[in-house]
């Protein structure tokens, strides 16, 4: 006989987990297809073609509107976690863009006849803390009855047009510098493995759920040329559309990369996610990898994130300026990861 008192694991209710669960990109693409043809108007002055993380509606020449959406399966088992990390991920999109969040629509689908109502009231109320602490309050949404669980949000947020963040503004002779290190994706494996630490989840919540506040900030010091965040296709997914859009090579020195030591541990171990091969699969054409190159490098740094990093193109002469400033927002691990030249691709040194 079933024991109905044994706690419910979030986890074990969805087939994947947190950006883990994102379409294949080759998938996505063949399923997105060419441009529809549809004449944009030209207040839309970002939309889906350059894969950047948000779309941006130009109101008038001091403000831009900024909206995003971002929803996913339970990474973790806590309820009240599961919706912290959930909010913090889709608000990611909005800083990335360089804008300030102003308030959210909630995305809620949940199996109503297997999750009792005070565990999706902690999720709920998990992703409005996170809403609530970055000012931009929930301010309604929709909800279904679903077969897994599944929460985000809309997140809308305003900029001025000429502080505008894109993925596609990196330039020859920029640094990039990382926010966050790289590892989650191995850490949620881990976790459904019963192979994660105490130590290793408490890394994992601090990072998830630290939202991207120096997003918001990053244009202002001058010499900031563009930004994305690092989720589910993983560094060298967002990297490589970052050179794509912007039509440069970017040189990335592996050393330098922050990475979660147990997760760089428990990949040696044979701890992944099924999305790191398809990552790979996807960008490992235009790739070009070191002599030493190896299965685990494979596995990091194609590691769907979730709730990951800011990574940022600036000029040399701005570095400093701008890890202090994601320092001042407790991004203590930010750090020059490497370096953006002319050509087109990546490159692992």
């Amino acid at each position: 006989m079933m024991d109905d008192t044994r706690p419910i694991r979030l986890s074990s209710l969805a087939h994947g987990g947190g950006c883990g669960c994102k379409l294949d990109p080759a998938v996505l693409s063949d399923i997105l297809g060419g441009p529809s043809g549809f004449p944009l108007p030209k207040e839309l002055i970002i939309d889906a073609s350059t894969r950047d993380d948000a779309a941006v509606w130009r109101i008038n020449d001091e403000t831009a509107l900024v909206a995003t959406t971002d929803f996913f399966t339970p990474i973790v088992d806590d309820p009240e976690v599961f919706g912290k990390i959930a909010a913090t991920n889709a608000l990611s999109d909005v800083y990335a863009m360089g804008a300030t969040p102003i308030f959210c629509l909630a995305l809620v689908g949940m199996p109503v006849g297997k999750l009792p109502p005070e565990m999706i009231r902690a999720i709920l109320a998990g992703g409005r803390s996170v809403a609530e602490a970055a000012g931009a309050p929930i301010a309604g949404g929709h909800s279904i009855d679903a077969a897994e669980p599944i929460y985000g949000l809309v997140a809308l947020g305003t900029v001025h047009p000429d502080r505008l963040l894109s993925n596609a503004g990196a330039r020859p002779g920029d640094v990039l510098i990382l926010g966050k290190p790289i590892g989650i994706g191995v850490f949620s494996a881990a976790l459904k493995q019963d192979r994660l630490s105490d130590e290793g989840y408490a890394a994992m919540v601090a990072s998830t759920t630290r939202l991207n506040t120096p997003g918001a900030g990053l244009a202002a010091l001058g010499g900031v040329h563009a930004a994305t965040d690092v989720t589910g296709f993983g560094l060298l997914g967002h990297l490589s559309e970052m050179c794509e859009g912007a039509g440069v090579r970017a040189v990335i020195d592996r050393a330098a990369v922050p990475v979660f030591e147990e997760a760089r541990t428990l990949a040696a171990d044979g701890v992944k996610t099924g999305a790191s091969g398809r990552n790979w699969a996807a960008v490992g054409g235009g790739v070009e990898t070191p002599a030493d190159w190896s299965a685990i490098d494979e596995v990091l740094w194609c590691d769907p994130q979730t709730s990951g990093g800011l990574l940022v193109s600036c000029a040399p002469d701005s570095a400093e300026a701008v890890l202090a400033h994601f320092r001042e927002h407790g991004h203590d691990d930010a750090a020059i990861v490497g370096r953006v030249e002319a050509g087109s691709g990546v490159t692992l040194i």
